[in-house]
């Protein structure tokens, strides 16, 4: 295990090389001037405006730029936005806030999906599956901008039961309703894979040797049963979990949630490029060691994965 560990690791250098080159080369070569459109209509003085250029190194060849910025990386030093607030503030204020909503939202679509997925595929033709499989359709279907309006407008002002936007606080109570939205969007598709695995699982040779053996129900399904359907669901959330912490941008800003999401958006919208690249350059990160816990829980759940060197 530790030698796959090890390759792993090895193998996401040069995807952090290349994605954040990718990056950094998409955004600064986006047509405008990003330090002219900090003045708006204003006409700045031109030393001042030469004197920012060489400040933020745009003066130098795009390959040089990107040199600085890969050294400050690997100082801690995500770089200054053009507003001249530290990047890596901004990512300390606003990670652990998309991060809460991310895990919050991710808590409540396994457990929905392995619940009804279950007991969907258990009762398979049923009532109860039938009717999961159609709600399942809907909640893919209806957009996630459709469904945080919806829940806001019934579920926070209508019936009060959460605040309907989260603001400054933004504790782990505030974050209940976007958590439940953003959990519904995404729990169906985890909730039909667990569904068409369990019921993959339940054909299989050797559940029907556990029955044979004298094994009650009650522990075929969990021990036998559930720990091998899980797999394809633990994939699926694992990327969810990783776009999420990309940013959920469109609920994020439906409900004022100053994370990630919201935060990258604006910073879009201002040309603030070094925040925009920062931001992006930790989500690769991230989203590689999302991808390596997953393989790693793979391990756990199957026994005959088995990782080896070669």
């Amino acid at each position: 295990m530790a030698v796959y560990i090890l390759k792993r690791i090895l193998q996401a250098i040069p995807v952090f090389f290349g994605a954040t080159l990718l990056i950094y080369f998409m955004v600064f070569a986006m047509p405008g001037d990003p330090i002219a459109g900090l003045f708006g209509d204003k006409q700045p003085n031109p030393a001042l405006l030469e004197r920012l250029r060489a400040e933020y190194h745009l003066d130098e060849p795009f390959i040089v730029q990107y040199g600085y910025y890969i050294a400050g990386i690997f100082r801690g030093d995500f770089g200054t936005s053009f507003s001249g607030q530290p990047v890596g503030d901004v990512l300390a204020r606003t990670f652990p806030i998309t991060l809460r909503l991310a895990v919050m939202s991710v808590g409540i679509a396994f457990v929905l999906a392995i619940v009804i997925g279950l007991f969907s595929a258990l009762g398979k033709g049923g009532i109860f599956d039938n009717s999961m499989l159609v709600l399942a359709l809907i909640f893919i279907a209806v957009p996630i901008f459709v469904l945080a309006f919806l829940a806001q407008y019934f579920l926070a002002i209508q019936l009060g039961w959460f605040k309907p936007t989260v603001g400054a606080d933004n504790d782990w109570g505030d974050l209940w309703l976007p958590a439940w939205v953003l959990g519904f969007s995404v729990y169906a598709t985890s909730m039909r894979l667990t569904r068409a695995s369990t019921i993959e699982t339940l054909g299989q040779d050797w559940v029907r040797t556990a029955y044979s053996k004298g094994l009650p129900r009650g522990r075929v399904i969990p021990v036998h049963v559930l720990r091998n359907s899980l797999i394809p669901m633990v994939t699926d959330l694992g990327t969810v979990f990783g776009v999420l912490m990309v940013g959920a941008t469109v609920t994020e800003g439906i409900f004022n949630v100053p994370g990630v999401g919201n935060t990258l958006y604006q910073a879009i919208i201002r040309g603030e490029n070094p925040t925009v690249v920062s931001f992006v350059t930790v989500f690769v990160v991230v989203y590689v060691l999302i991808n390596l816990v997953v393989d790693l829980i793979y391990g756990l759940l199957d026994p005959r994965i088995r990782y080896v060197s070669s």
